[in-house]
């Protein structure tokens, strides 16, 4: 069995923890370096993992680092556990959630040799419901991109994408998405609200909906716009309803929404990262 290292014990590493544990992996083969103590003491005591304050301990032995820390102090971080790494009885491979850290930084800082996954899950991962989007850089094993899958598995879905440009539109499609969905279930509410309803039937009818809509065209054997046209029937109140919408043009305001968000983590990737060479 794996020896799987995180580096940070924050929600989306407990989440893939929990995940992992749920699905049989050893607790004593899971470590964490978290300089929280209370968050070390939450992980050991609800896992029954092993917890460090320093990063070393914790990779000396590992097959996989999840470096699971917020974008702002990824360098520093990748810093620190490339420095550690080199103590290690093992060279592992390393994989990044953080969003807008782009595989170039994190060479310059763990060391252009090494084995680097870079990914980007979404917030319903947090309930193993989650859907991710991986790349690997060229260093990376057949082996070692099914180990970093089988770690994100734990938290739901993963597609691997085939150039690290399109994790942009990963971010754009299912990174932010579930705030798309938020918004279009509170603007139901409220809609619901204003035709009479209380906010909490409006509340369970809009988020029942919504569960019922995405489990339907998860089971379906047609795609999503056959499931449109089966509910929409001629003349009736969903055909009018969908009318507006296509009148609305809410089409292009998708587009334009995901387009925006596709370019703003590019931006990020800039602003976070390092500065790759120019090409001459």
């Amino acid at each position: 069995m794996s020896n799987i290292c995180f580096i940070g014990g924050g929600n989306m590493a407990t989440s893939l923890i929990g995940g992992l544990i749920a699905q049989g992996h050893a607790a004593n083969s899971i470590s964490v370096s978290d300089p929280n103590e209370a968050q070390r003491e939450q992980l050991t005591t609800q896992y029954g993992i092993n917890t460090f304050a320093d990063c070393a301990p914790a990779l000396a032995d590992a097959d996989i680092v999840v470096l699971a820390v917020k974008p702002q102090v990824m360098k520093d971080v990748a810093l620190i556990v490339a420095k550690a790494a080199e103590q290690s009885s093992k060279q592992p491979l390393f994989v990044s959630i953080a969003a807008g850290i782009n595989l170039y930084s994190l060479q310059q800082w763990l060391g252009k040799d090494q084995a680097i996954v870079r990914c980007m899950p979404n917030t319903p991962s947090l309930i193993q419901l989650g859907a991710t989007g991986l790349f690997a850089n060229e260093q990376t094993s057949i082996v070692q991109k099914n180990l970093a899958e089988t770690v994100l598995k734990a938290a739901g879905i993963v597609q691997w994408v085939q150039s690290e440009a399109e994790i942009d539109a990963v971010t754009a499609v299912s990174g932010s998405g579930p705030a798309y969905y938020f918004l279009l279930m509170e603007a139901m509410i409220d809609a619901g609200i204003e035709l009479g309803l209380s906010r909490e039937t409006a509340s369970e009818l809009t988020i029942q909906t919504a569960i019922g809509a995405a489990q339907m065209a998860k089971e379906s054997d047609v795609d999503v716009a056959e499931l449109r046209r089966r509910v929409t029937s001629p003349g009736g109140t969903t055909e009018e309803a969908i009318n507006t919408f296509e009148g609305a043009h809410l089409r292009d305001i998708v587009k334009a929404a995901l387009s925006a968000a596709n370019r703003r983590s590019g931006e990020l990737a800039l602003m976070l990262g390092e500065e790759m060479p120019s090409e001459k």
